[in-house]
């Protein structure tokens, strides 16, 4: 089968000389057909700049760019079988929200009751029915994001791109946005691609995730696996909580020359059979757990203990146990 999206040793480079800055850096990438697939990294690691070579909004320095088995690396982006959904929404205000969704149609010259129906029938699929007389600035945040999925979708891409599309919403609607978005993608069955800084969206709504760290992709993989068996140092503090333990802590803790281990798999314990023992140096409420801090010989480890264990304050001496599997050891260099 033919896949949605590769990227062939694509490098996108900002100026010249010393001053030269290299965004995307010989990126190779597959995105299957049919695959909620998200780029995930921190502020200027490169997967903006990644989706926007993907859109043809810019072009590569070097590389090539296939969508659904074409070469499209030098197509501008009305060209490509794409669409775009933004963070700031791009509405048209003047316009009322069953023509700025049907607003690809009209360009395309589709009569206006065939845009009309289509635009109306996108309106429900994101569950926004009967609103289309209305104009942007009579809607709420999360009602303008449904409308600009709805926009992006009507022109029927192949590939759907989201730049940090849920990224001006309040933290509630952001995660209902979250599970509408899943439930969206898999109903339509086209492929999705996701940009977001943020590890909890990544790892809730994707297929697969590719980590972006300074141009280069670290690792790509399932959620489990980019949490549970990140490959690289970076990788395990990016995503999700970590002790990330190197030199002679890492060698005495767990034996390798450097590994995670996540908080949530400690747990307290007797000193007998104890892997590390300390004193409590901070402790932090979240509800459903706590977070401690522990100083022991030589390093810090953070401790996540349910909810209903018994409370740990800060001087109290403890005994820190966890199960030889919960160690993982990691590289140094990039291994995607």
């Amino acid at each position: 089968m033919t896949s949605a999206v590769t990227l062939d040793q694509v490098s996108c480079v900002f100026g010249s000389g010393a001053g030269a800055v290299r965004a995307v850096d010989g990126v190779d990438l597959t995105i299957e057909a049919g695959e909620f697939f998200t780029l995930l990294g921190p502020s200027g690691s490169g997967k903006t700049t990644c989706l926007r070579v993907i859109g043809g909004f810019t072009l590569p320095s070097a590389g090539r760019v296939r969508i659904g088995g074409v070469d499209v690396t030098m197509q501008p982006p009305y060209a490509r079988p794409v669409n775009t959904v933004f963070q700031d929404y791009a509405l048209f205000p003047h316009m009322g929200i069953r023509d700025n969704v049907a607003y690809a149609l009209m360009v395309r010259g589709v009569g206006k009751a065939e845009r009309a129906r289509r635009a109306d029938e996108l309106l429900a699929l994101v569950q926004l029915p009967d609103i289309g007389a209305r104009r942007p600035a009579q809607l709420s945040g999360g009602q303008r994001q449904r409308v600009a999925l709805a926009r992006a979708l009507i022109s029927q891409p192949q590939v759907l791109l989201l730049d940090e599309p849920l990224g001006a919403l309040d933290l509630k609607l952001r995660e209902q946005m979250q599970s509408e978005l899943k439930a969206l993608q898999r109903k339509l069955g086209i492929t999705f691609l996701f940009i977001t800084h943020d590890q909890h969206e990544a790892l809730s709504m994707s297929d697969r995730i590719g980590v972006f760290n300074a141009g280069q992709l670290e690792q790509v993989g399932t959620p489990h696996e980019v949490y549970n068996a990140p490959r690289t140092r970076f990788v395990a503090q990016f995503v999700g909580a970590a002790n990330v333990l190197g030199g002679e802590a890492a060698r005495s803790l767990t034996g390798h020359a450097s590994a995670m281990l996540r908080p949530e798999r400690i747990r307290l314990g007797e000193a007998e059979g104890a892997r590390a023992s300390g004193a409590v140096s901070e402790a932090q409420y979240f509800g459903a757990f706590t977070r401690v801090r522990v100083q022991t010989t030589g390093t810090v480890l953070q401790a996540d203990l349910p909810a209903d264990a018994a409370t740990c304050a800060v001087g109290d001496a403890v005994h820190l146990h966890w199960d030889a599997q919960a160690v993982h050891p990691l590289t140094e260099g990039r291994a995607a």
